[in-house]
């Protein structure tokens, strides 16, 4: 397409030759002249100079003429460059068949111009909404539900009584329903606590590859809409993740913890269960979430530092209970004298 169509899909101005055709995107490095690249981190502004793409989408304040023969100004570069990722996304399109090697229950019902891949199996009760598309592989349990426009990757495990919104993505090997981690000692024996809840997800919702979102004990897991979770995030059950929160691959979540509304949540996290985290809380990654936060940005863990220093500090803090004792006993003295 030209620029000047793609300026129209991607909300940006075109300066310069807008009758270029362009023909996919790039890396400002990497481009070349049929290529746009995007420039939304200051740090690789010095490769304009060098970039061989046609075009390079860019906020007003870095638009340098001399330079750039051709540009796409957008207030917001990254959501354009979104936005033309979307243009031209060259994933496979599904069949809207659905494929002879497929097991479809005869109580399941599916809506208009379902597509369900070879070896899927989708079992008794369950509902598959309008234009869903359910890849090779799946397995849908008895009486689930895909809302409409959902796509499933191969792979995807849905149990029993699992709900999926409208519009939601879930790549290959997520396992959604999965029992809970529920047991009882008995004389030195676990005894099993059957889940007896499920799992919700709203709709607009992602879900990464290798993600488990486990099924709740009495009341359901609920993931409201609007929330992307990366991949190989584990989610244990009754916990509640608000509207529009953003959750990092590796991030583990313990049970019943409920998660605010517009959170972001840095990649290898560990959230304690029972706890409750404010709307619009922002964490680090490596973050130790133990106890419940209010509104604000938190971090934990240490930056790296080379193995030297860290021995030292080491033998510091195996230090810290004889330098306690000391200072509390010069603290004593200085009471009393």
């Amino acid at each position: 397409m030209t620029l000047n169509e793609l300026a129209a899909k991607i909300g940006a101005t075109v300066r310069g030759n807008g009758e270029l055709t362009v023909t996919g995107l790039a890396t400002l490095a990497n481009a070349g002249p049929s290529q746009v690249g995007f420039l939304a981190n200051e740090k690789y502004k010095t490769q304009l100079a060098t970039t061989q793409a046609g075009a390079v989408i860019i906020h007003p304040n870095q638009d340098d003429a001399e330079v750039l023969a051709n540009a796409l100004i957008s207030e917001n570069p990254y959501l354009s460059y979104a936005y033309a990722a979307q243009v031209f996304d060259d994933a496979p399109k599904a069949s809207l068949t659905i494929d002879a090697r497929a097991s479809v229950a005869e109580t399941a019902t599916l809506g208009a111009n379902v597509s369900i891949g070879p070896f899927a199996v989708v079992s008794a009760g369950a509902v598959i909404g309008d234009n869903a598309i359910i890849g090779a592989n799946c397995f849908i349990g008895e009486n689930a539900q895909v809302g409409a426009d959902t796509r499933l990757w191969q792979g995807v495990t849905l149990y029993h009584k699992v709900v999926l919104g409208e519009r939601c993505t879930v790549h290959s090997g997520a396992v959604i329903g999965a029992d809970g981690f529920g047991w009882a000692s008995e004389n030195g024996k676990w005894v099993k606590i059957p889940q007896l809840g499920s799992v919700v997800v709203g709709n607009d919702v992602e879900i990464g590859a290798n993600t488990t979102i486990d099924r709740g004990a009495l009341d359901d897991t609920v993931i409201h809409d609007n929330c992307i979770i990366d991949n190989l995030v584990m989610i244990a059950h009754n916990v509640q993740i608000g509207e529009g929160t953003a959750i990092a691959g590796q991030t583990g979540i313990a049970g019943s913890a409920a998660i605010g509304k517009n959170c972001l949540i840095g990649g290898a996290t560990g959230i304690n269960g029972h706890i409750q985290i404010a709307d619009g809380v922002q964490i680090h990654g490596m973050t130790m979430v133990t106890k419940s936060l209010d509104k604000g940005v938190y971090a934990s863990s240490l930056p790296v530092v080379d193995q030297s220093t860290w021995a030292k500090s080491g033998a510091r803090v195996r230090q810290l209970p004889e330098l306690f004792l000391r200072v509390r006993a010069i603290e004593k003295k200085l009471e009393n004298s």
